[in-house]
């Protein structure tokens, strides 16, 4: 056993551990975990089911990492839980493993920060560099886009989606899909405008933001339905060659929207 596992932790034997990962006491990880170099595990942490975690990462005390599904569905299926590199997960976190209703895994991609009491359900898919504060609970089959924040204590239905630099305000009720770049809060949580702050300190130009401005009063501020408003984002991919992959953004994530996308 590595000297860099504590030895009041339990830790299976056929778990694939790499040397550098450390453990602390009493946490407990099970057969089917595997841990990438550099990963450190707090004290009094479960990881257990089918789950993979890569480099780097960071998971805090009390954190239960890879629990079956919380869905009456389940019936012992293998089902998988995949975590990337380098991500920040604190204190009484749960990552629930996928259900065969889906594609059988939950993932996190890189470099994400998930604070403390943060539930990610059953099928869940979290790209890269989002932030979800405290207490956030995501139901199951919800994707979050990459940079993403997901204010504290918000609860997001299942089969909802979080779009690509996004922001919600705390104790937000999230019910249907929350397009890209824009602001919003409440329960309902609504449209309240776009992430402007956020766009630029990630190297949004100012002409790109002034036309995801523009497509934000498009969409939620002239009346039109989504397909007139479609219509609109497109045109403006040809007058506004800059913003073009942006807008794409947009357009791709309306095109997915199956829950419908939060309205004023």
């Amino acid at each position: 056993m590595s000297g860099n596992i504590h030895p009041t932790a339990l830790v299976d034997p056929s778990a694939q551990i790499d040397s550098s990962v450390r453990i602390g006491p009493y946490s407990v990880v099970g057969p089917d975990v595997t841990i990438g170099a550099g990963t450190e595990i707090g004290p009094h942490c479960v990881i257990d089911g089918v789950t993979t975690i890569g480099r780097d990462n960071r998971f805090y005390r009390f954190c239960s990492i890879g629990g079956m599904p919380q869905d009456k569905k389940y019936a012992a299926e293998p089902t998988r839980l995949v975590i990337g590199d380098r991500n920040t997960v604190r204190e009484f976190t749960t990552f629930n493993t996928g259900t065969v209703q889906d594609g059988g895994v939950t993932t996190m991609g890189n470099d994400n920060w998930i604070m403390a009491y943060v539930h990610v359900a059953h099928d869940c898919h979290l790209g890269n560099n989002t932030i979800l504060a405290n207490s956030v609970q995501l139901g199951g089959h919800v994707q979050v886009g990459d940079w993403a924040i997901v204010g504290g204590l918000t609860g997001v239905h299942q089969f909802s989606k979080i779009g690509a630099h996004s922001m919600t305000g705390g104790n937000s009720s999230l019910m249907q899909d929350m397009p890209p770049f824009v602001l919003g809060a409440g329960n309902p949580c609504r449209p309240v405008g776009v992430n402007v702050e956020g766009l630029r300190r990630r190297g949004f130009s100012a002409s790109v933001i002034s036309s995801l401005r523009e497509a934000y009063k498009i969409v939620f501020r002239r009346g039109l339905s989504l397909d007139e408003a479609r219509a609109e984002l497109r045109a403006r991919q040809q007058s506004h060659p800059d913003a073009t992959e942006a807008l794409q953004t947009l357009l791709d994530f309306f095109d997915a929207s199956n829950r419908g996308i939060i309205r004023p």
